[in-house]
């Protein structure tokens, strides 16, 4: 009998540490805990503390919906106890209260923070006055930041605030009891007292690390959610989808993630279309298990719209075993209502239903709540984050795959979940220039992962005119946001397929969709970050500047990674041309690489873009990880990996990977260091071997290293071993690419426990910078002249100047012992070139 109580025991504590993590554990570490009287504090990290009171001295052991570990290691700590009043310090505070002294006060507790930069002294009670704002749950029916032209949006507040302490009172939260499937739980006394002090001055990137230590980790999506994702509200049949997903191939555009919106599900002869539904249109998917396998043998992953708010009716076809499994007579055709809190219905709900659907091909739910906001049984329980919470976990216990959920931001504790959903906003630049805020904000409550409807939802007072250039910058900023996914409403003049545009307008699109699958790799490496530290893929500027005011003025602009700044275009363009204002901050150079151009920091610069191009930003001498064009999708990583290095000086980042599905990247993972050192006239290129492995790590890996910005090399080297020059992609070899003013070399098959070093010679630049928007000039004039043939100005006669001009990326690529002769030629004959034009 022991042995089975002890056995149930290690049953529901394992099950609780796999639902909230691996390490997740309620129960605070030995030694962290200070009782005094009926109050309890709990150091759980030094900057970090927990502080209860409870009339009757019975203390919250369980997890919240917000804190769900707190066993963490314990931190050095003094207690002291000197007459009335105990204190408790750590290396970062000092706590003071008076002992039997009742509730917390301004009278009887602070908390004095001990950094000298940046001290205070916090009473219960105070009010922040600098909160740096969090999120909100939905942008539906909003133009910019008003709905509807009138209010506007009333974003929550954040964890981050310019005071640099941040109370978070959980005094009256859920709490989730101790079963296999932990369920939402009322606190017994209402009436106590538990809080969560942070302290961290302008420490905001600790700050939320440590958050992430017991409020849990954001966990890692798959790869493919990286990707591009199609969406659309509209009732697809299963031709039309084939033949979209056909035109994706026929146009070499990849693609990921096919969202299916609500139409999966349709009209009965007994009902009318309603928001909830379990059974598949048969008018539209006459078989749609045969779809289903279609879409995996072509490697798109699928997720479905559900509106679980109805219930299940009885024209559903599942409704004979859900009444039953229920205890409900099915002959009774009643319907089965909605019940979040019920256990048994959740269960039922997911056994008889959805369950069947994930084993036949459907790979995540997309969460649609839009009904009433709380649970009508727990009155206070957001229906927001209950199913949030119920969803991701259910694919956690029961799914062989890592958990992924795409839904609306429930509260604090929800980026646990991933994956949100802003709703539906109007096709406006208003719109477009707000996201940006909204996305960074988001990332002060580690909800890291939004998804926006790129390109807007619906027209703007019944607008039927859809601006192509509006398109491009939205997207543009969806493949440079942290999941890139266009949707639209149920309107026949709303087309976004990237084949509906033509000209310059489709090869931008095209080009937004290409970049975002060439930078996956970096942004994994990123989203490993945000899983171990907290830290978004888009976040303000102030989390790496804190002590400059700019930071916090520049609302839009935002760092996409540690390496990488934009300033997105939210406006339409004047005479050809979006003028932006850029700020860079000091500390680094940064290279603008859409035009080449290396800009100081410091500085606040207006800077122009044509269509094609985009406000991005590479820190100088940044080492980028890039996946090679030709990418169908991200069913799994690419054997070739390519290294970008740009100029400026030294760098190095290390590079993760996975397998990019299964749920053991805890614990299954590499990282791949590779650094850069500028010394004179040499630069060494350095690729180590690999750190850690997981389960289908490739042995050997082929490796692309790009130089940016740089001139002709005299001599490159592996290993000590000199390799030649060459116009195409020979294994051991280099070859330069005149029209970006890099080179590339190659080396495949490297054994990924080998090291790689790589040294490069460069001659005398003779005094011609490279990197002052050159790569631009030559695109410009190459344009210049494809323009002018079409207008018949050069149809019959190029002369030498203009011919040589224009083949100047040609010509360094053919002969590259005269690299600079070419470029300087270019540089003092453009002009007159550009003139004989006219």
């Amino acid at each position: 009998m022991k042995k089975n109580v002890l056995f149930f025991l290690l049953l529901m504590f394992f099950s609780t540490a796999i639902l909230f993590g691996q390490t997740n554990d309620p129960l605070p570490a030995k030694g962290a805990e200070i009782v005094s009287g009926n109050a309890r504090f709990t150091v759980l990290t030094p900057r970090v503390i927990r502080m209860e009171w409870d009339s009757t001295g019975t203390f919250c052991d369980n997890a919240s919906f917000i804190a769900v570990n707190r066993k963490l290691p314990v931190p050095e700590f003094k207690v002291k106890r000197s007459g009335k009043y105990l204190t408790v310090k750590t290396s970062e505070i000092e706590l003071k209260y008076k002992i039997n002294s009742g509730r917390f006060t301004s009278q009887n507790l602070s908390v004095t923070y001990l950094d000298k930069r940046n001290a205070f002294v916090w009473k219960p009670g105070e009010k922040q006055k600098g909160n740096l704002k969090g999120t909100y749950r939905t942008l539906d029916g909003c133009n910019g930041a008003y709905h509807d032209g009138k209010s506007r949006i009333p974003i929550e507040d954040g964890l981050l605030s310019t005071d640099g302490w941040t109370l978070i009172n959980d005094s009256k939260g859920f709490l989730f009891d101790k079963s296999d499937w932990p369920w939402v739980e009322e606190r017994k006394n209402q009436n106590g007292q538990d809080w969560y002090f942070m302290a961290y001055g302008k420490n905001y990137k600790e700050a939320l690390k440590e958050y992430t230590e017991f409020a849990g980790k954001v966990p890692m999506p798959p790869r493919y959610a990286f990707g591009y994702w199609w969406s659309r509200y509209w009732n697809y049949s299963d031709n039309e989808l084939r033949n979209l997903i056909g035109n994706f191939r026929r146009f070499n555009i990849p693609l990921d993630v096919l969202v299916i919106d609500m139409d999966w599900h349709g009209d009965n002869v007994d009902s009318k279309q309603t928001w909830t539904g379990w059974t598949w249109n048969g008018n539209l998917f006459p078989d749609y298990k045969d779809f289903l396998q279609w879409l995996k043998k072509e490697q798109v992953k699928t997720t479905l719209n559900l509106h679980p708010a109805d219930g299940v009716a009885p024209f559903e076809d599942c409704y004979a075993d859900f009444a039953k499994a229920m205890g409900v007579d099915p002959a009774s055709k009643k319907t089965i209502p909605y019940e979040g809190s019920n256990k048994k219905f959740m269960e039922t709900l997911f056994n008889q239903i959805l369950h069947k659907y994930q084993q036949e091909g459907i790979d995540f739910w997309w969460l649609d709540w839009q009904q009433w906001p709380n649970d009508r049984k727990l009155t206070n329980l957001s229906n927001t984050w209950w199913l949030n919470y119920m969803f991701f976990t259910d694919m956690e216990r029961n799914g062989d795959k890592r958990p992924m959920l795409y839904h609306r931001w429930g509260g604090l504790g929800n980026h646990r979940y991933q994956i949100g959903f802003s709703g539906d906003t109007y096709i406006t630049w208003n719109s477009l220039a707000f996201q940006p805020y909204f996305t960074n904000t988001a990332s002060n409550v580690l909800y890291t992962y939004w998804s926006h409807d790129i390109g807007g939802h619906m027209p703007f007072k019944g607008n039927k005119d859809f601006d192509p250039e509006l398109y491009v910058r939205w997207m543009q900023y969806g493949a440079l946001s942290p999941i890139f996914r266009t949707h639209s409403t149920k309107n026949m003049y709303v087309n976004k397929e990237p084949w509906n545009f033509k000209g310059e307008y489709y090869d931008a699109i095209q080009n937004s969709i290409l970049l975002r699958y060439r930078l996956v790799p970096y942004i994994y490496t990123m989203a490993r970050k945000t899983y171990d530290e907290g830290i978004g893929l888009c976040r303000p500027l102030y989390y790496d500047y804190p002590d400059d005011q700019q930071a916090y003025a520049d609302s839009t602009e935002y760092m996409f990674g540690d390496n990488m700044l934009v300033a997105p275009i939210g406006k339409p363009m004047e005479n050809g041309a979006s003028k932006v204002k850029v700020w860079l901050p000091e500390g680094n150079d940064w290279y603008e690489w859409n035009t080449g151009t290396m800009l100081k920091g410091g500085q606040e610069i207006e800077r122009e873009f044509s269509l094609d191009e985009y406000p991005l930003y590479v820190k100088a001498g940044a080492v980028i990880p890039m996946y090679r064009p030709g990418l169908k999708n991200l069913e799994s990583a690419p054997k070739a990996l390519e290294i970008d290095v740009f100029p400026g000086k030294g760098g190095e980042m290390k590079i993760y990977d996975d397998s990019g599905l299964n749920k053991d990247y805890a614990k299954e993972y590499s990282f791949t260091n590779v650094s850069s050192t500028v010394t004179g006239s040499e630069q060494k290129i350095t690729i180590n071997p690999v750190e850690g492995s997981y389960t289908g790590m490739p042995e050997s890996r082929d490796y692309y290293v790009k130089v940016w910005g740089a001139g002709m090399p005299e001599k490159v080297t592996i290993n000590g071993k000199e390799i030649p020059y060459s116009t195409t992609d020979n294994d051991l070899s280099w070859r330069y690419i005149g029209s970006e003013l890099s080179f590339e070399i190659s080396l495949k098959g490297l054994d990924r426990k080998e090291k790689a070093e790589i040294e490069i010679t460069y001659g005398s630049g003779q005094g011609i910078d490279l990197n002052n928007g050159l790569v631009k000039e030559l695109k410009v004039f190459s344009k210049k002249c494809t323009e002018a043939k079409a207008q018949g100005k050069l149809l019959n006669f190029v002369n030498e100047t203009i011919g040589k001009c224009e083949e100047t990326n040609r010509e360094i690529e053919y002969d590259p012992q005269n690299f600079y002769k070419y470029i300087k030629y270019f540089i003092d004959n453009k002009d007159k070139a550009f003139d004989s034009m006219k």
